[in-house]
């Protein structure tokens, strides 16, 4: 296994080069915002109870501001998930009547229930609410079906949705360059309408976010990349000022917004995080990419492949099978460094139709910038690979995975290491 494991790293050299020059850059970046903010340990303080004239988190909410190109952010550890942070921003904008429209396909499933829910039921949906919800299918080729847009959007469309990872659907991510082609595509249709990007997995992993290009609100979680592994709980929301302060209204109350919350004992692992954030997203990409070439070196498919651009953390293996699937997802577990002594197994999961394998050894529950291998158990039984705060980590655990689907007979090497 282990001359498998070199010849990996020998090949993918140029591609961990280049990630380390994407650090710098944002690295860069990120420093010039707490410099130009002047942030000071005395913006690690403390608030409770209606959380008043907190500057900490209100310094923080202008470096996000800042670092994402946007006029103004909501970075709060009330938003509990990726999922939540979205949901807070569809609700702050729509209205009765409104329309949403994906135009890159069906959105995360754990979005279902927020856009509709089930016939009959009554959870507050925007559904629930008189919004009405299209997803425009994507071509067979997975791209964004443009003339499939043009027909979606109509006077009544408010937001237009563009999910930028893949998530658990089987295509490409959107690359930033990509979704500048469909930002300017839908302001050449509606001029007026409010491009929302789903930027969970993305953050840091170009040089570039999609505000620059054009979206009028951005959302994700800490503790997935912008929470640089030390965010314990939290998301944002980031983009055109007026946009943020509807947020905000949803978030807390209508006339509170973003003058109340308090950040309890919060803000330093977020401030620490976001300046980490760079360099940890570029040990997950450089893990990422490894994992691509050293199971493309045992016969399985990789997407994106280790020499393809990438513009989040996702890294999807396809298996023959669901045991394959399930025994690759218990060795990353049990190379985890916590929790290794569990075994995951298939099970329902909220916001899921399918069964989930999960494993997720982590430190912070549910944190997708750790390493984690999950997916839900269905046809093409593909595994969804994320994270790890160290490269070291994820070249040892896929490393150990690799070698027992050998063992068992699921996986042969390749007879040459060139390939």
């Amino acid at each position: 296994m282990n001359e498998y494991i070199e010849s990996a790293e020998h090949q993918i050299r140029s591609q961990h080069e280049g990630i380390q020059v994407l650090v710098e850059k944002n690295q860069q970046k990120v420093l010039d915002a707490f410099q130009k903010l002047k942030v000071s340990d005395s913006h690690f303080n403390p608030t409770t109870g209606y959380g008043y004239d907190d500057f900490g988190r209100d310094t923080l909410e202008e470096l996000y501001a800042e670092i994402f190109s946007a006029e103004d952010a909501l970075v709060r550890p009330q938003i509990i998930s990726g999922t939540h942070a979205i949901t807070t921003a569809l609700f702050g904008v729509l209205r009765p009547g409104d329309e949403l429209v994906y135009i890159t396909g069906e959105p995360y499933d754990t979005l279902e229930e927020v856009i509709g829910g089930k016939e009959g039921q009554d959870k507050g949906s925007l559904a629930d609410f008189g919004i009405t919800y299209q997803a425009v299918p994507l071509k067979d080729n997975r791209e964004v079906d443009l003339g499939l847009v043009k027909d979606a959007v109509s006077e009544r469309t408010k937001v237009v949705a563009i999910q930028r990872s893949k998530g658990y659907a089987d295509r490409p991510s959107f690359t930033i360059s990509e979704i500048e082609q469909m930002i300017r595509y839908v302001r050449s249709l509606k001029n007026d309408v409010v491009v929302f990007v789903d930027n969970c997995y993305g953050e840091f992993v170009e040089e570039q976010e999609p505000v620059e290009v054009g979206a009028d609100l951005i959302a994700g979680s800490l503790i997935k990349n912008p929470g640089g592994g030390l965010a314990r709980i939290g998301g944002y929301i980031a983009g055109r000022k007026q946009l943020i302060e509807l947020c905000s209204y949803r978030l807390t109350a209508p006339g509170l917004g973003k003058e109340t919350g308090a950040s309890l004992n919060t803000l330093q692992e977020m401030y620490q995080g976001i300046f980490l954030a760079p360099h940890v997203v570029g040990e997950a990409l450089k893990g990422a990419i490894f994992t691509a070439k050293l199971l493309d070196s045992l016969g399985f498919s990789t997407s994106p492949r280790f020499d393809e651009p990438r513009t989040d953390l996702i890294q999807s293996v396809d298996f023959d099978n669901a045991e394959q699937m399930v025994q690759f997802c218990q060795a990353i577990q049990g190379a985890s460094p916590i929790n290794s002594h569990v075994t995951p197994h298939p099970s329902p999961m909220p916001g899921y139709e399918s069964d989930v394998i999960m494993a997720a050894g982590t430190f912070i529950q549910g944190a997708s910038l750790e390493l984690t291998a999950d997916g839900p158990l269905r046809a093409p039984y593909t595994a969804f690979v994320q994270g790890g705060l160290t490269y070291a980590h994820v070249k040892i655990a896929v490393g150990r995975a690799a070698e027992k689907l050998i063992q068992s007979g699921f996986a042969q090497p390749k007879t040459s290491l060139k390939n």
